[in-house]
């Protein structure tokens, strides 16, 4: 009862010391993300703005595994312009095609992700990823963007209050996704917003989950988490970005990120 009681002390200090928004930055208002007409494709017009295409809907370039400098050679698969992973057995992601990061990394950023699951599936988007962290089993450390089945996966009942169910900031922060549309086994849209110390969850066009980062606040809250043992879990200034694969297929599109 006492974990239960601090951790809902800790979101609301946390929510009532968010910073004051940078200049030219509203974030109460949904990013300007663009919608490729076609999939996996920007305009002259959106690239001159900043944005660029984190996967090219045709190769693997710019990603890699998670433990290894080049693609897994399973799992992963490319069709009709989707990059999916393949179900298997979700209690080892190291036997299926394993968690797959971006080349560079990257810091402030407005990132967007379509996704579609499956029955049951999980799996995360992730940020300020360290793959150097963890190299043994499980999945690579980084603040994640969860997805996941909410009414058929059992994580969806861990955790606390909910931080581990869709949107959320995996087993640190429960989405307030009431008022955000879903369509379940169709497409959905992620968009993970860093600004500083400031960061955002939305989907779906709705922001569903805001904190900040290096504070106590935040370091406390981690401190209640499966992340304690991580030092300085997520207050890093860049990290890799990463699809996780739970063993359960899930597929991507459009993955748009621009740098602020």
């Amino acid at each position: 009862m006492k974990k239960y009681l601090l951790t809902g002390l800790l979101l609301a200090a946390l929510c009532a010391c968010a910073p004051k928004a940078p200049a030219g930055y509203d974030p109460t208002k949904a990013p300007d993300v663009p919608k490729p007409e076609t999939p996996n494709t920007l305009t002259k017009a959106q690239q001159a703005d900043g944005w660029k295409l984190l996967w090219d809907g045709k190769t693997t370039d710019g990603w890699r595994s998670a433990r290894a400098e080049n693609f897994p050679t399973g799992g992963w698969t490319i069709r009709n312009g989707e990059l999916c992973s393949a179900p298997g057995d979700g209690q080892n992601e190291a036997a299926n095609g394993g968690d797959i990061i971006t080349r560079a990394q990257y810091g402030n950023f407005i990132l967007s992700v379509d996704f579609k699951i499956t029955p049951g599936a999980n799996s995360g988007i992730k940020y300020f990823v360290r793959p150097d962290l963890n190299k043994g089993e499980g999945s690579a450390i980084g603040c994640e963007f969860q997805i996941l089945d909410d009414d058929l996966h059992p994580d969806a009942k861990l955790g606390l209050n909910g931080n581990r169910t869709l949107a959320s900031l995996y087993d640190l922060i429960p989405a307030a996704k009431e008022n955000a549309p879903l369509d379940k086994f169709g497409w959905n849209t992620a968009w993970v917003v860093v600004d500083g110390d400031l960061v955002q969850h939305w989907l779906n066009g709705v922001k569903v989950v805001e904190y900040t980062r290096n504070n106590q606040l935040f370091n406390a809250l981690v401190s209640h988490s499966k992340y304690k043992i991580w030092p300085d879990f997520g207050n890093q200034r860049t990290g890799n970005i990463l699809l996780q694969d739970h063993g359960a297929e899930v597929h991507f599109r459009n993955i748009l990120i621009k740098e602020l």
